[in-house]
């Protein structure tokens, strides 16, 4: 079977080819994708019509080079997979809308998918793929969540932001630097030339006994930090500033992983979503799993970003599980806001 999987729900058009036969292991084809980051540059964030608008010249031409990569034509296309939700309303209705025209013309099922079980499952395109039950650290944009996984569809919320997630505190705290967009990848390449004990930053929530995050506090502090330093701070005191603040980062996140770990009882642990690319959460929650004899398990770099790789692997992995709820009904609506616990609803 031949998922073809298509990602539009923020600012990158991705397409993608997964394969599976029966019970095997899902394989990935083929894939494309386009990041809109220079576009959205000089605005300082992203611009939802112009990200729509965008996902509509690039996701034909982005499908085809997938198909092509994959070896594959058209018609050998079993499924069309497409986020369905969450994310910006117009950007997702362009992945739906050509998801359905193409499986329409192809006489071929549709399958919606939810954003964040894409990234939840992407692990098991890697080469080291885990194994159900695991704790997941989720850390993709405005979502920082921890869940127990126990298998494709059955995700139990352990603790979520009560406000902003990592990925803002990240962004918001580059914007205020002055580091531009996108923020959280330019903070950190900063932060490798301070020192992370310059600024006495604050950890919310981390002594709290639940698993919930909050992240609002700590990008205040930030502001407040930054203001202190004067109109002409010196690139040492940013390179400080930048450090500290990805250590409070991580710490909490860090902190609150082995607590979920701690009170599930389970020795496996997936990562995934934009943030879980950053090098300094990667490299303390190693050591800290290795120290307890936990597994850890990430995405490969490159599907850490939204993509439809992700996309189509979920939707192969929910007809493996006889979860899919494929339809040739081509109507279609969008979920812009969509709880993962409801991922299974139409």
């Amino acid at each position: 079977m031949n998922i073809l999987g298509i990602e539009s729900s923020c600012d990158e058009t991705g397409v993608a080819v997964v394969s599976v036969e029966g019970g095997g292991v899902p394989v990935l084809r083929g894939a494309a994708l386009h990041s809109q980051i220079a576009m959205h540059q000089a605005y300082g964030g992203v611009v939802p019509e112009l990200a729509s608008r965008d996902h509509v010249r690039r996701v034909l031409p982005l499908t085809e080079a997938a198909l092509a990569e994959a070896g594959l034509h058209r018609e050998e296309v079993d499924v069309v997979a497409f986020t369905r939700g969450p994310g910006l309303a117009g950007a997702l209705l362009v992945g739906a809308g050509v998801a359905c025209g193409l499986a329409a013309a192809l006489n071929r099922p549709t399958l919606g998918v939810h954003h964040l079980e894409g990234h939840l499952l992407s692990p098991f395109l890697s080469a080291d793929p885990p194994r159900f039950p695991f704790v997941a650290l989720l850390v993709s944009g405005g979502h920082t969540q921890l869940m127990r996984v126990d298998g494709v569809g059955r995700y139990e919320m352990l603790g979520e932001t009560i406000d902003d997630a990592a990925g803002e505190a990240f962004d918001k705290s580059a914007k205020m630097l002055g580091l531009g967009y996108p923020g959280g990848p330019a903070l950190s390449r900063l932060a490798e030339h301070g020192r992370d004990d310059a600024f006495d930053l604050p950890r919310p929530l981390l002594h709290q006994p639940n698993l919930d995050f909050s992240f609002a506090g700590l990008k205040t502090a930030v502001m407040t930090a930054w203001k202190r330093l004067g109109p002409a701070p010196t690139e040492a005191q940013k390179a400080d500033l930048a450090a500290s603040t990805q250590a409070a980062i991580v710490e909490v996140l860090c902190t609150k992983a082995l607590r979920a770990l701690r009170e599930t009882g389970l020795d496996r642990l997936v990562v995934a979503g934009g943030v879980g690319a950053n090098a300094r959460l990667r490299a303390q929650l190693n050591a800290a799993c290795s120290r307890r004899g936990v597994r850890v398990h990430y995405p490969e770099l490159h599907l850490c970003t939204d993509n439809g790789a992700m996309i189509a692997l979920a939707a192969a992995m929910r007809c493996q599980a006889g979860l899919a709820q494929l339809g040739r009904d081509y109507r279609f609506s969008v979920r812009p806001r969509w709880d993962l616990a409801l991922a299974g609803e139409a």
